[in-house]
């Protein structure tokens, strides 16, 4: 196995990839204290993660299931998690404390919600990825695909350390329910405006 290809890969992931960290991190801080809600985080990343691959591999071989006039319309998948995130702050205020007992034992973010954030945050990686992988051919390809998933789990704990860091996660604690859905709207909103959805 070629180390170059190796380091290739892992800088292409980091690089674009580098905002899915805090993003992480506010679904961590928004899944503390609710019960098995690392493992939905984790198992959503690791799913939009490999749609974005699979979209990827399957281009770069010429097949396009997502033209990509579609891809601006992705960011229409954090926009609405976004506002219902936005909804369910303001109705948690709303209604007071009353419910944290029952919310405690399944609570925070599910690995769909978390897929499909990380697929339509990842969908201008796939205009990176492809004309990597179509130049690499299937050994590179396959190298590419291991790095990629094996610094997903990277990715999955460093959001998760950051989050648990004390100042960090007393930020989170207290502002987290607010910044989720401005974070979940921003990205919404600039790859909807950014690809130039509905004539923007």
């Amino acid at each position: 196995m070629d180390l170059s290809v190796i380091g290739q890969a892992a800088g292409l992931f980091a690089v674009t990839n580098i905002d899915d960290i805090l993003i992480l991190a506010l679904f961590f801080a928004q899944g503390a204290g609710h019960s098995g809600s690392t493992r939905r985080i984790v198992l959503g990343q690791y799913l939009g993660f490999a749609a974005i691959l699979t979209v990827a591999v399957a281009a770069a071989f010429g097949a396009t299931f997502l033209p990509q006039s579609a891809i601006p319309y992705l960011g229409l998948l954090p926009l609405a998690l976004g506002l219902k995130a936005a909804w369910q702050a303001w109705k948690d205020h709303r209604d007071g404390e009353e419910n944290d007992e029952a919310e405690a034992k399944e609570g925070g973010p599910g690995s769909l919600d978390v897929a499909a954030v990380t697929f339509a945050n990842g969908g201008d990686n796939i205009g990176v990825y492809v004309p990597v992988f179509a130049t690499a051919g299937v050994g590179g390809m396959s190298v590419y695909a291991v790095v990629f998933l094996a610094l997903v789990a990277v990715w999955c704990f460093a959001g998760k350390f950051l989050a648990t860091r004390p100042v960090v996660a007393k930020a989170l604690a207290r502002w987290g329910h607010i910044l989720l859905p401005v974070v979940l709207i921003a990205i919404g909103l600039l790859i909807v405006i950014q690809g130039g959805a509905f004539g923007l």
